[in-house]
């Protein structure tokens, strides 16, 4: 499994909605709130070779609320 993190900066007022929203479609392993210029660090894992980018499209940006996300590839674990 591949795991890698999305961003999101919601539309105001709609955190709680967006990562509610996101823990019942059950697509992500880990949800939280952040601070600074992003609400949610999101972490999710995709079978090894998928396509990450049709991921965010296909499963996270169809996600009414979301405003912007940043895509966060990551390569090893320590």
């Amino acid at each position: 499994m591949t795991p890698f993190f999305v961003m999101i900066k919601c539309q105001l007022g709609k955190t709680y909605q967006v990562a509610n929203a996101i823990a019942d479609a059950e697509i992500a392993s880990e949800v939280y709130s952040t601070s600074g210029d992003y609400d949610l660090l999101v972490k999710f894992y995709i079978e090894d070779g998928a396509d990450i980018g049709h991921f965010v499209n296909q499963k996270v940006h169809p996600i009414d609320g979301i405003q912007d996300t940043k895509t966060i590839i990551t390569f090893k674990a320590f």
